[in-house]
């Protein structure tokens, strides 16, 4: 089948997880989960995965399957030596040991009265550290999973411990992102049937499908379906906008008030510069001499030059308050004066 995709002799494929990686092919969902099934004939010592292998016949499927895949990570793990077995095709006679890492009906189980299911430990030691713990670690597309007991009636009289995978789909790489993303929906749309139909398959199939193990690349029309919901960059960063627009708006306010503060501070000194002026014309009397008139003139003129230079220092503004105090000033000369 990978052949197949990566060849582009296919545009999909039902692949297990656990298969190597491949160059042209990406993973577009995870359908449904799949059981590794060590079946052992009755008579064989269960006792440890080296009893129930010493001296077996093992059918285990063709080299390079999943099935010959998962079982021989799982004998490298236990240290079991490949030469206390051997391994047999379908032909050759009933074998001691099948293997089987694909989804079995319980009425073809019950074809084989004469074995029963291997497990792996007991339900009870799933994460306190034995070796299927070690496996899970090891490989993480691998996950625990107990077979209640008599699923598989006669063949499972207690709760079997074994490991799942994903069945996954995949496509070649060159495939739309659009056909894709569709795909995804319909499969998705008919989940409803196809879990009456076949509820062990596709009963756990979520609309937010974790593909984070896959074996293979994310395509990209998966990665947009996932991605629906995301906000896009406008929302994204809309907060972040609306914090800027509120400094703006806090800055321009802060500025525009400290302009008229600035130009209020301006108007108070010009105010100064009148009630100075007001203050020298009333310090002369009508019965003052000439001498005394000049004085007061003086002062006034003074007051002009030193507002002239404020002035020219732009510590003054040249507006209708400077001119005022100019007209109050050029006033207050000519009154004095003219007594």
């Amino acid at each position: 089948a990978l052949d197949a995709v990566a060849s582009g002799q296919a545009d999909l494929a039902m692949v297990s997880n656990i298969m190597p990686f491949r160059e042209g092919v990406e993973t577009v969902m995870p359908l449904y989960p799949t059981l590794l099934h060590v079946a052992a004939m009755k008579d064989r010592d269960t006792s440890s995965a080296a009893a129930v292998l010493k001296g077996a016949k093992v059918f285990a499927g063709p080299e390079g399957s999943a099935s010959r895949l998962v079982f021989e990570r799982f004998i490298s793990l236990l240290h079991v030596d490949k030469s206390t077995f051997s391994y047999i095709a379908g032909t050759d006679g009933a074998p001691d040991v099948i293997v089987v890492f694909a989804p079995i009906a319980p009425a073809r189980i019950a074809e084989f009265p004469d074995y029963q299911l291997f497990s792996m430990g007991r339900p009870g030691d799933i994460g306190t550290g034995n070796w299927v713990d070690a496996a899970v670690l090891l490989d993480p597309v691998l996950r625990p999973f107990v077979i209640p007991s008599l699923t598989y009636g006669a063949a499972t009289p207690q709760a079997v411990v074994t490991v799942s995978v994903d069945r996954m789909l995949v496509a070649r790489s060159e495939l739309s992102s659009a056909t894709v993303y569709d795909l995804i929906n319909s499969v998705l749309r008919l989940r409803p049937p196809m879990s009456s139909r076949w509820p062990g398959l596709f009963f756990n199939l979520s609309d937010d499908f974790d593909v984070s193990h896959s074996s293979f690349n994310i395509h990209s029309g998966t990665q947009a379906y996932l991605q629906r919901s995301a906000p896009n960059v406008y929302e994204r960063y809309s907060g972040v906008a609306e914090v800027a627009i509120t400094i703006l708006i806090a800055l321009i306010s802060a500025s525009v008030a400290g302009v008229r503060i600035y130009h209020r501070y301006r108007k108070n000194r010009i105010d100064v510069f009148c009630a100075r002026a007001i203050e020298l014309r009333r310090s002369v009397s009508d019965t003052a001499t000439r001498d005394e008139r000049d004085v007061a003139i003086q002062a006034v003129r003074d007051l002009q030059a030193e507002a002239f230079e404020l002035l020219a220092d732009e510590k003054l503004a040249a507006d209708e308050s400077f001119q005022i105090f100019i007209t109050l000033a050029t006033d207050v000369i000519r009154q004095i004066d003219l007594g």
